[in-house]
């Protein structure tokens, strides 16, 4: 069967408030990848739009956006899987086209969080968790990843210092991303420092810098065969390994001890398919809403053992120049957060730097690359490897 690659990749600025309306939003991702594969709307075999719809105002956006993108009159669809949204689109996206139904099609993740006020983004994303036994006695986004924060601490020794540690290494590279909301420079003397925002309780044992913000943002990835991509473009990507899993919705019925459940068994699922394994990756980027979930990934994905992720933060071994370079555009505590286009973000990361054309934060000669995108609270893994 014929292999299936990235040929275009695309994303708008992460804004903490976009001044236009969403279908404007997703052009700015679309354009940007319509130039860099070379292609016309009419060469377009389908699109797939993604969001988290509780935060929309505009029922069924798919129609709205393939109107306004000049995408009619070719198939649309919509999907959502919370934050792993346009992952997850690329996955269907790769079935698609795997399947012959379709030589190319483009992903398009966005989310305008601005639409609606910071109290209801929360009361949203509260309801993420289930509505009859969690989300009525107020839980939060930060309270479940604090929760899953405590046990690391309680079994592994990690410390609040480590966490920072992560926050740091982020603004480090967020500073180079000129898509990045958060741009500025965050030491770690900021989070011992009572007079610093960085050291606001949010959520014991996570601060203010240990989270990330909300954003307005779009991300658009194209997708196509091995004939078409061979003949339109100089460097494809191509996807190597999906894995997908999902897991119960309450937090009583999981254990928060082995981190997220999800990103181990897509991870197991990507790294089976493609027949690469942890020591292969060369890049990665991770899910870092909070930086306790960077650390979990480190070990879920198998870049260190249970317990060990806190060594590689602290020996620098997720710096670009280190053995394992996690998110060296910032990740999403220096990105934002707009939750639909996410995923597609991460992975135009990845695709710029196979090409070597990563400018600033490129890491030195990589082939492997890995996305790794969670959806609410460890519901939704999604996991992408990708090669040159």
């Amino acid at each position: 069967m014929s292999k299936v690659a990235i040929i275009g990749v695309g994303q708008s600025k992460f804004v903490r408030q976009y001044p236009g309306s969403i279908r404007e939003l997703a052009f700015d991702g679309f354009k940007d990848a319509m130039q860099d594969a070379g292609l016309t709307a009419a060469d377009i075999g389908a699109s797939i739009i993604c969001s988290a719809p509780e935060y929309d105002k505009q029922r069924s956006p798919a129609g709205v956006f393939a109107e306004y993108l000049g995408l009619n009159p070719q198939p649309t669809f919509y999907l959502e899987s919370l934050c792993s949204s346009s992952s997850m689109g690329v996955r269907l996206a790769y079935s698609l086209v795997k399947s012959g139904l379709h030589d190319s099609i483009a992903v398009i993740g966005f989310q305008k969080m601005s639409e609606i006020s910071s109290s209801e983004s929360q009361e949203r994303m509260g309801r993420g968790a289930d509505i009859q036994w969690e989300s009525p006695f107020g839980t939060m986004m930060p309270a479940y990843y604090a929760m899953y924060a405590r046990a690391h601490m309680d079994r592994y020794g990690t410390t609040p210092d480590d966490l920072a540690l992560i926050r740091v290494k982020a603004a480090t590279y967020g500073q180079l991303n000129d898509m990045a909301v958060y741009r500025k420079p965050v030491t770690f003397e900021m989070f011992t420092d009572p007079e610093s925002r960085m050291a606001g309780h949010v959520a014991s044992p996570l601060r203010v810098g240990d989270c990330c913000a909300n954003a307005d943002g779009s991300s658009c990835i194209i997708v196509a065969g091995e004939e078409k991509a061979k003949a339109v473009c100089e460097k494809p990507v191509w996807i190597l390994g999906l894995g997908a899993a999902s897991t119960t919705v309450n937090l009583a019925g999981r254990d928060l001890f082995t981190g997220l459940t999800v990103a181990r068994q897509a991870s197991e699922q990507a790294y089976n398919m493609s027949g690469v394994t942890p020591k292969d990756v060369n890049v990665a980027e991770v899910h870092d809403c909070f930086t306790i979930a960077e650390m979990m990934a480190y070990e879920n994905l198998g870049f260190a053992k249970p317990g060990e992720g806190k060594d590689l933060i602290r020996s620098k071994e997720t710096y670009k120049e280190g053995s394992i370079p996690v998110n060296v555009d910032g990740g999403l505590l220096s990105k934002g957060h707009p939750i639909g286009a996410t995923g597609g973000s991460q992975i135009r990361t990845v695709v710029l730097q196979l090409r070597g054309d990563a400018g600033d934060i490129q890491v030195k000669d990589p082939e492997i690359g890995l996305v790794h995108n969670i959806g609410g609270v460890g519901l939704y893994g999604n996991v992408t490897i990708l090669g040159r």
